[in-house]
């Protein structure tokens, strides 16, 4: 069965940086789109970025600039550097991967990592 483990969060000082990792395991022929979503309390979740096998990548404005996604496809994992985090980043921070596996197509979500900006 695919999974998806996030890894990297913790807490920060505003101005510092992180970064996250999410690696897709189990039976995977290949790992299409990965994004990264973000749910602070009482938000809903949101778009962060997301790349394409090829390395198309799409953000959010509200992380334009300060945010790269990049991905490793022989590892199946893709990585999220967030630079000049601002406590409006605060939030628990999931990937998603569509993928075809051994079990067929589908789509994951990671557990989720969280991400505290704070002084």
């Amino acid at each position: 069965q695919v999974q998806l483990v996030e890894s990297g969060g913790g807490l920060v000082q505003p101005g510092g940086s992180l970064r996250l990792s999410c690696a897709a395991s189990g039976g995977i022929f290949f790992i299409n789109t990965m994004t990264w979503y973000r749910q602070a309390p009482g938000q809903e979740r949101e778009l962060v970025a997301s790349i394409t096998r090829g390395g198309s990548t799409n953000y959010a404005d509200s992380i334009k600039g300060r945010f790269t996604i990049s991905r490793d496809n022989a590892k199946n994992t893709v990585y999220l550097q967030m630079n000049s985090l601002k406590p409006e980043d605060t939030a628990v921070y999931y990937c998603n991967a569509g993928y075809d596996s051994a079990g067929g197509a589908g789509a994951r979500w990671g557990q989720g990592t969280q991400v505290t900006v704070s002084s």
